[in-house]
């Protein structure tokens, strides 16, 4: 004889599992494939070019540069890896965001080398990572005090602050050079743009979320007959490469060393705040307080790991916070992969040169696209600030101003010491605290205009 059901009984037929937050969804395998590398050719250039920099001012030869981008690429994609995977519930804000190495640490690193060696470099970036891990926490608690008055215009000048590096990649760094801005360089990028825009408007799904890489191979393929391309760099590199730890002897610990990069590490966290936020806001997955912090714990990480595998410092790349906000690709999948395509780069220098041999005008085009769509972020975020009669407008109008003075000005700060230069040449540092600093003296004390704002 039949049961009849009990009415009070759960139906499990009428309540099926909730479907699965876009951030933590799975694309396919060939889609997570050509998203990640999308990822990676956008942010390749701009993390190799710190080594670089780095290398040529301290002195070291071209193998030795070698070694050094390669651990630069293992660090970023082990960050990215964390960040976008996570470990527990102690590292990662598990958010498509993809790391790489920072400009901040690079004028510190030099003055250290210089000073007291590449072991007192290496040395002091670990110090700054382990004091980055310890301060994640309560930095992590002063999210409240980074309302959209706060969190956009940093972001906006996020974006700002980088069409300058855009444009050098298309036009050339040196005015004086012949080849300055040549018009088929300036050519080769509008087209690029355009084509990038055309596949936004006129395709639909996953061929849209493909318009920069696209855009980059299209671009590439028109610069072979420019005669903009060379790979003989990528024929003579090395299948495989990678520094032992400690490459320059064991490091060392300077006191002033290891307080110039604890400041960088700061400066560090106050860069991928900014970035973090934003992209919380673009995938509808707003960054608490716990996932900033395990955020910038991760930070702390390629700190420790930079030290130990001669790499450099790492913070949330702007451009791919951009690539993010125009594809509308959300899964934290894509950015895992571009975490292991970087990793795969740095044990394989061969492969890490191709990539690197893209004409600059092409990476310039696609640059332009991404840290203008940071800044449209940015602008966003405003949108939700009441401006009338709170004093926020004097915040974005300082804020903004502040922070473009090192842009439009380089040596603004060069008769300050080093720290004051750390700080405030960095456009998006300086940006950072002159809004929180204000934000505070106008909604956070007891003379504030606006107490009861509901964006303060």
């Amino acid at each position: 004889m039949s049961q009849a059901p009990d009415p009070a009984a759960p139906d499990r037929a009428a309540s099926p599992a909730p479907a699965r937050h876009p951030v933590d969804q799975v694309p396919s395998p060939a889609r997570l494939l050509l998203l990640g590398l999308q990822h990676v050719l956008v942010m390749y250039t701009g993390c190799v070019t710190v080594p670089l920099v780095f290398g040529a001012a301290a002195g070291l030869d071209t193998s030795t540069v070698g070694l050094l981008i390669s651990a630069d690429l293992l660090v970023a994609g082990a960050v990215t890896l964390v960040q976008s995977l996570g470990v527990g519930k102690v590292l990662g804000v598990r958010l498509p965001v993809v790391a790489g190495a920072t400009f901040t640490a690079v004028t510190p690193m030099i003055l250290i080398a210089g000073e007291y060696g590449l072991r007192a470099v290496y040395g002091s970036m670990i110090a700054a990572g382990l004091f980055g891990l310890l301060v994640a926490v309560p930095f992590a608690r002063a999210v409240r005090f980074f309302p959209p008055v706060v969190s956009g215009t940093v972001i906006t000048v996020v974006g700002l602050s980088l069409i300058g590096v855009a444009a050098g990649l298309i036009a050339g760094e040196d005015p004086e050079a012949e080849g300055y801005a040549a018009p088929g360089h300036l050519a080769l990028a509008g087209g690029i743009v355009l084509l990038i825009v055309l596949l936004t408007r006129f395709t639909r799904g996953f061929l849209s979320q493909l318009g920069v890489l696209i855009g980059l191979i299209a671009g590439t393929l028109v610069a072979v007959p420019m005669g903009l391309t060379d790979f003989s760099a990528a024929r003579d590199a090395d299948w495989f490469g990678l520094a032992a730890p400690f490459h320059f002897g064991a490091p060392e610990f300077p006191v002033a060393a290891v307080v110039s990069l604890c400041v960088v590490m700061l400066v560090t966290f106050t860069e991928s705040t900014a970035d973090m936020l934003a992209v919380g806001e673009m995938t509808g997955r707003p960054v608490d307080r716990r996932s900033l912090a395990r955020g910038l714990a991760a930070d702390g990480v390629s700190g420790v790991l930079g030290g130990i595998m001669n790499g450099f410092l790492d913070t949330v790349f702007a451009q791919n916070v951009g690539l993010v906000g125009m594809t509308r690709v959300r899964s934290r999948y894509v950015a895992a992969v571009a975490g292991g395509i970087l990793v795969v780069l740095a044990l394989i220098p061969r492969l890490g040169e191709l990539v690197a041999s893209l004409p600059g005008p092409v990476v310039g085009a696609a640059g332009l696209v991404m840290f203008a769509t940071v800044t449209s972020v940015g602008i966003g975020s405003l949108r939700k600030v009441e401006f009338e009669g709170t004093g926020n407008l004097m915040i974005v109008a300082v804020s903004l101003g502040v922070g473009m003075l090192p842009v439009v000005a380089p040596d603004f700060y060069r008769a300050f010491p080093t720290w004051v230069q750390i700080i405030g040449g960095s456009a998006i540092t300086s940006a950072a605290l002159t809004a929180f600093l204000l934000n505070l003296l106008f909604h956070h004390t007891p003379s504030s205009w606006s107490r009861g704002s509901a964006d303060s």
